[in-house]
């Protein structure tokens, strides 16, 4: 399985790159890199082409600049489609999830390599989570077609293919907390990620 973290976002309401603000002395995308290289077999970083002077893994350059997640996605399938032998799966998952774990990863990595599906993906109380799921190769054709039609919720894209859907009973035990695909949305939500790690830190 090859990993892919998804750093184009634009993060107007967070004000600045949430990639680079720092938790525990790591940049949010050298944190998920690592997380999700523990689990891969390599990590990839989506992103625009010049974003990022030092990072973390290897960078494809986001196809799609400005088009929001799907384009990150279509643009990890296109790389492992042309880039890497077999029929491989890609985890792609966004650099904004402070609570994100590698033995969720590695659980999801499972279930998807014994899954006949094209995209298995965990569902939380927001609904589907599509920046913390599995892709096939296979996924491909689809997306793109949808991509060319103007679709651009990522959502509508997997309403077209082959789905298995991990609820919340194939998850908790992994986030007793109910905070595992929490986002980084705004600054504030920065703060109570800061605070809550340091409570956690306490003895």
């Amino acid at each position: 399985m090859i990993g892919f973290v998804q750093a184009g976002g634009a993060s107007t309401r967070f004000g600045s790159d949430k990639a680079l603000v720092r938790l525990d002395g790591k940049t949010m995308l050298a944190r998920t890199t690592e997380i999700v290289a523990a689990v891969c077999d390599s990590v990839q970083i989506v992103a625009p082409a010049g974003k990022y002077p030092n990072p973390p893994a290897v960078v494809w350059a986001d196809r799609y600049p400005g088009e929001g997640p799907l384009g990150g996605i279509l643009t990890a399938l296109s790389a492992i489609s042309s880039s890497f032998a077999g029929d491989p799966w890609a985890l792609i998952v966004g650099c904004d999830m402070p609570f994100l774990t590698g033995d969720f990863l590695s659980h999801l990595r499972r279930r998807a390599e014994n899954s006949t599906a094209q995209v298995v993906v965990p569902q939380s109380a927001n609904g589907l989570e599509p920046l913390c799921a599995a892709w096939h190769v296979h996924a491909l054709s689809q997306v793109q077609a949808a991509f060319d039609a103007g679709i651009r919720k990522v959502t509508e894209v997997i309403k077209r293919l082959p789905v298995e859907v991990l609820d919340q009973s194939a998850w908790t035990g992994f986030d007793i907390e109910g905070r595992l695909f929490w986002n980084m949305n705004t600054q504030e939500d920065f703060e109570q990620v800061r605070q809550i790690l340091q409570r956690k830190r306490q003895p």
